[in-house]
């Protein structure tokens, strides 16, 4: 359970919900270094083991998809209606999609099948963008819009902004190792590996506490930042997440995680919201 947050702000002088928005994105991001961490335990002779890595990563990926669906609508999209109304809602959810649209063009990164996406470089500069780096900034992007789920999600309510920190951060554990998994098999560097997973769960930290901020300062962005944050979760969910975990012939195992990954978030906001 994380602390309480009304102690926190006390301690800091901010309001309860920025405060919980800091400790939800503090759990995510000690739960994807945890996942980063992870990869100094795996041995290197089972580096060479393509199957069984791919396996791990696709079956995480779709349980995180199950997490940010549900999330989006419970957490994100209704509220966001109940707020401001549906046409504040979609406009927030239209506009969260085209940003990470517009992202996913014009920021250079490579998924672990999929390849290289981005904008087209020469190829002298693609050999100077490393792979190790193009994967990490593939996981922040993907992290960029669970970071502002936290963050609005806590300036809408307390209770909701737990539950989601609690199920994002279960599911960041995976992503974790979405990263440092391939770097090290790539590059056979333990540091490397961990260091960019410890960066990419940074990234949602350094988003979800503007986030909050921001919907705390100005009552009318809530809705629209609710939507956005929701927009931006499908988006990755539809365009990425699921269709990568089902690119390596493991559909059947990914399709479960995927609905481990909607029960475990139903659950939490069942329970928390």
């Amino acid at each position: 359970m994380l602390p309480d947050p009304h102690a926190v702000a006390a301690a800091l002088g901010v309001d309860p919900r920025v405060a919980a928005a800091l400790l939800g994105g503090l759990f995510a991001a000690s739960a994807t270094s945890l996942g980063a961490l992870a990869a100094v335990l795996v041995p290197a002779s089972r580096m060479s083991s393509a199957s069984g890595l791919a396996l791990v990563l696709d079956v995480g990926m779709a349980f995180s998809s199950g997490v940010m669906i549900v999330a989006s609508f419970t957490s994100l999209l209704l509220p966001a209606i109940q707020l401001g109304g549906l046409a504040r809602a979609t406009a927030g959810f239209i506009g969260g999609a085209a940003a990470i649209h517009v992202i996913n063009k014009v920021v250079p990164h490579e998924h672990i099948v999929k390849g290289y996406e981005g904008p087209h470089v020469h190829a002298d500069m693609k050999r100077k963008l490393v792979a190790a780096w193009l994967v990490a900034m593939a996981i922040i992007i993907h992290n960029i819009p669970e970071g502002m789920t936290i963050g609005s999600a806590a300036a809408y309510e307390l209770s909701k902004g737990l539950a989601v920190s609690i199920a994002i951060g279960v599911q960041d554990v995976p992503e974790g190792l979405a990263v440092s998994l391939p770097v090290l098999a790539a590059t056979g560097r333990r540091g490397l590996a961990v260091g960019l997973g410890v960066l990419s769960g940074v990234s949602e930290l350094a988003v979800a506490v503007p986030t909050a901020a921001l919907g705390v300062a100005a009552a009318r962005m809530l809705p629209y930042l609710l939507g956005f944050g929701a927009g931006a979760m499908v988006y990755v969910v539809s365009h990425e997440a699921l269709p990568e975990s089902h690119r390596s012939g493991h559909e059947g195992k990914a399709t479960l995680g995927f609905f481990a990954g909607f029960l475990v978030m139903l659950a939490l906001d069942s329970a928390l919201g």
